[in-house]
Formats: C-alpha cells, structure tokens, sequence
C-alpha cells in the first residue's frame, strides 16, 4: 500500500512510516503549497492514500468522487509531541492492511469508515 502524506503531516511521522518500511511520499518534499485539489489528484494519479490532519478533503474527496483505488485517511487529534503524532500513524495504518477506497476519520478512541462514493 502506497501513501501520500499532505503538506500538514509531521516531519517524525512521515519518517518513521518511512523506517517501518511504508512507502510514503511527501507533499512538502516535492509539491510544497500545492492545492488540495492537486493534492488530492495526485492521490488518484499515483494510486495513494492520502494522510491529512485537513477535514477539507473529505468534503472534496466526496464532491469528486475518489477513485476506489485510492482512500484517505484524516487524523482527527492534536498531537502532544512529534513522536505522538508518529506512534499513532504508525498504530493505525499497521491496524489494516488496505486503506483504498475509503475515507477514514481517526481519533484517540476509534477508527470509522465510510466508503468513497463510487462514479
């Protein structure tokens, strides 16, 4: 499973993925200040499940009707730390093994689901 990780997701998050083997690409790395939209193309484009702390693509996701091989997952929490935001990263994506075709709400409690609408 491949992941794009938005321009608002910490640094120790995206690197520890990283280390545990993810394959993760980075919006500040290679498309700084892109749109959401584009963001969320590129999501599409290359098949990646989008991790964002930005409720706005949810919205977008569902306007735009998603492609099922590609999901989203939002983090719906405030990290206390760095390191906080990439222990519970890792915990989650760890909980499933396929993220694609779903947008995902992720708080300290719970994980919910709901299918991407289908074209």
């Amino acid at each position: 499973m491949k992941f794009l990780a938005d321009e608002n997701f910490p640094r120790p998050a995206v690197e520890a993925l990283r280390r545990a083997g993810f394959d993760v690409a980075w919006v500040m790395e290679d498309q700084a200040s892109a749109s959401d939209e584009d963001v969320l193309a590129r999501s599409q484009s290359d098949q990646r499940t989008l991790l964002t702390f930005d409720k706005d693509f949810g919205e977008l996701a569902f306007r735009r009707y998603l492609e099922a091989d590609s999901g989203i997952i939002l983090f719906r929490l405030i990290p206390q730390t760095p390191d906080d935001a990439a222990s519970l990263t890792l915990k989650t994506l760890r909980s499933k093994p396929n993220w694609a075709g779903y947008f995902t709400v992720v708080t300290r409690n719970k994980l919910r689901m709901t299918p991407l609408p289908m074209r």
